[in-house]
């Protein structure tokens, strides 16, 4: 059972307070459970941490490997692997924002220790197309499974961006019930929850986390039972954001 611990995180790019700017207080209270649910991770003693996000074509993205977010408008590049200079590949937005969570918990460690992980842990990456189909989906989630000994997985996905007339996919009212449906899940590591979000009416609701989502529950379920607990769960801009933190029972 080598997946011992899962974290679920948002991307959005204002969860960075440089890029955020003057509003960066507005997401105090995620950027702190996003922390909570990264420092359970760490505390699983993984020796490998895997990042699972969206991004343009399905598969391992091995460090070295940098993100940036020039296109929100800041210059900064994040690192795959905290304290790694090499650039190599280039990350999605949903990994860069998921590397920048674990560059801020190694430099909120006592002597900024690489990645605050435990001795000779490793971290990588995997990314996953938002239409990508069962057997790639299982086949992912088998590849996460067997990335170590002991793998903890941190998830990033967005849930539906349709909630109100000022979000970017404007107001559906389908998209508050899917949202509480993904939280309910989410809260109760409910493996089939997760596994039965459509996905027609998931791309519709401009869901990003959907295939993460859905990777995470294949990967989940080789691992045995598990605990979850729901740490965060709004819409501030119109695009619902969920927080979460799993363990095995």
């Amino acid at each position: 059972m080598p997946l011992v611990a899962a974290a679920v995180c948002p991307h959005p790019p204002l969860l960075v307070p440089e890029v955020a700017g003057a509003a960066a207080p507005e997401l105090d209270d995620l950027r702190a459970a996003c922390e909570t649910a990264v420092r359970r991770l760490v505390a699983a003693n993984p020796d490998t941490v895997v990042l699972l996000g969206a991004g343009p074509a399905s598969g391992p993205i091995r460090p070295p490997a940098t993100g940036s977010l020039q296109p929100w408008g800041v210059d900064l590049d994040v690192p795959l692997v905290p304290g790694q200079p090499d650039r190599g590949a280039v990350l999605p937005l949903s990994l860069t924002i998921g590397a920048w969570l674990l560059n801020q918990h190694a430099a909120s460690q006592p002597n900024h220790h690489a990645a605050s992980l435990p001795a000779g842990a490793r971290v990588t990456a995997v990314q996953v197309t938002a239409d990508a189909g069962p057997a790639e989906l299982a086949a992912l989630a088998e590849d996460v499974a067997a990335a170590g000994d002991r793998v903890a997985l941190l998830v990033l996905g967005d849930g539906s961006a349709c909630r109100g007339e000022k979000s970017p996919g404007y107001d559906d009212p389908r998209a508050l019930a899917y949202d509480k449906r993904v939280a309910t899940a989410l809260a109760g590591a409910d493996l089939d929850g997760l596994r039965g979000l459509d996905p027609g009416l998931s791309a519709q609701l401009k869901v990003a986390g959907w295939a993460p989502w859905q990777v995470l529950a294949g990967a989940a379920r080789l691992a045995g039972g598990w605990r979850g607990e729901l740490l965060y769960e709004a819409a501030p801009y119109g695009v619902a954001y969920f927080v979460a933190s799993w363990e095995q029972v």
